[in-house]
């Protein structure tokens, strides 16, 4: 059922110093910040050979990965996204077989302009997980 892995989200308090740690430091091509306020987020896209790094920064009040740096002051992994040919049939699926969808359990359009999934991390070994409809 999943592809390929599209990308790992990494929350970080500082996204000017994580952003200048992957293209200075370690020499990767990245995006321009991108505020996605619809998911609370800005987000930089670190650009590699096989997969991405989304760098997650809160934006706004509200913001979910807020939340997850409160817990975590310094940043770390905060989800894993996989793609999928159909999100519905994915869905459903995985329902069937007893994971949690968080949310309404309607696909969301996310920062790629394509429909995505979270999973509950309780199914997913400790592993918050996001499916992208490709």
């Amino acid at each position: 059922m999943i592809g390929k892995l599209n990308h790992v989200a990494i929350a970080v308090p500082d996204l000017a110093a994580a952003t200048a740690l992957y293209r200075d430091t370690l020499g990767a091509k990245v995006s321009d910040p991108l505020d996605q306020p619809a998911h609370g987020v800005t987000v930089v896209f670190v650009m590699l050979d096989n997969t991405k790094i989304e760098l997650l920064h809160p934006l706004g009040e509200n913001s979910p990965i807020q939340t997850f740096l409160d817990r975590n002051a310094s940043g770390g992994i905060h989800h894993v996204c996989y793609e999928v040919e159909d999100i519905y049939a994915a869905r459903d699926k995985l329902k069937a077989e007893g994971a949690r969808v968080l949310g309404d359990g309607e696909p969301k359009i996310g920062a790629h302009d394509k429909p995505v999934l979270f999973l509950h991390p309780k199914d997913f070994l400790g592993t918050l997980v996001e499916l992208e409809q490709v």
